[in-house]
């Protein structure tokens, strides 16, 4: 099976500082700048080769160059139909929940809707906020419609990576008067804009299997959560064999692999984000995603 062919190395979606038009953008970087796009956007001073397209996975290069004005996320609603997520994958995070290791992964989704910018503001139904928690993972982007797809296959089927917040209303996710008697994750983990994606996709020829990348994740600057890639316990490959198991995963289908030990929910006390909180999730060789979490009213 051949891999999904790719026109770029890194991809960017961004706002063009020449004429305000939403474009896809190769970064212009050198190799010490690769983890500080969103830094470069935010002085004014990134630069990319123009990729024309309507989608992330066929967009072709040209030789135009770009300045950005905002860097955006580079997947948005139109662009993926669902997301395919794992609960529970380092084993960290399974330890700090009192949980044993899972002969499969756990696995829950969220709508397309649910999909935000680097940078955007994320806005929270008031309802959702007393217990508003964060979840820094590495996302993948499927490249094209798949199915059982055997493990040793499976980055035949990944277009790129890239750095996500698995936002999570831990009281409508845990507690019986609002969740049942049965801890259920989608509806608390899945209102809109409840997965910021960002600040740029790597292409898997980049990355190949992700499994030795740092991650960490930040709220207001203060280190909440830091882990590997390598401690997770089912890794890319395996979580795509899995979940295209009797079921085709649709070009464009972003999977979210799982967030190491952390979470406010565990902390002692319980440490929430909350209105007006700024959350950060870094990994390397992708950099940082940050957004800003608001109350609105609904």
């Amino acid at each position: 099976m051949a891999p999904v062919k790719l026109t770029w190395d890194r991809l960017v979606r961004y706002v063009s500082a020449t004429d305000d038009q939403i474009r896809y953008g190769e970064p212009i970087l050198e190799p010490t700048e690769v983890e500080n796009i969103a830094q470069l956007a935010t002085e004014g001073k990134l630069k990319v080769k123009v990729l024309e397209g309507t989608d992330p996975i066929s967009v072709e290069r040209t030789d135009r160059v770009d300045t950005v004005k905002t860097l955006l996320g580079p997947i948005e609603p139109k662009n993926t139909p669902i997301f395919r997520c794992i609960g529970l994958n380092y084993k960290s995070h399974i330890l700090e929940a009192s949980r044993y290791l899972p002969p499969y992964p756990t696995t829950f989704t969220k709508p397309s809707h649910s999909a935000a910018d680097h940078g955007e503001d994320i806005p929270i139904p008031a309802f959702a906020i007393k217990k508003l928690d964060y979840e820094g993972e590495l996302a993948l982007v499927i490249g094209k419609d798949c199915k059982n797809v055997k493990e040793e296959d499976a980055l035949d089927f990944v277009a790129g990576y890239t750095a996500t917040n698995d936002v999570s209303a831990r009281d409508w996710q845990r507690d019986p008067e609002l969740a049942g008697p049965v801890p259920q994750w989608t509806f608390g983990k899945s209102l809109d804009k409840f997965a910021p994606l960002g600040p740029v996709l790597v292409a898997a020829h980049v990355l190949g299997a992700a499994n030795t990348l740092s991650l960490k994740t930040f709220v207001n600057d203060e280190l909440r959560q830091q882990g590997n890639t390598s401690d997770l316990c089912f890794g890319v490959r395996q979580i795509i064999a899995f979940l295209s198991k009797g079921t085709t995963l649709q070009k464009g289908t972003v999977i979210m692999t799982g967030t190491p030990g952390g979470v406010g929910l565990f902390m002692k006390p319980p440490n929430f984000i909350k209105h007006g909180d700024t959350v950060s999730v870094w990994v390397e060789k992708i950099g940082k995603l940050t957004n800003r979490y608001v109350v609105v009213d609904e």
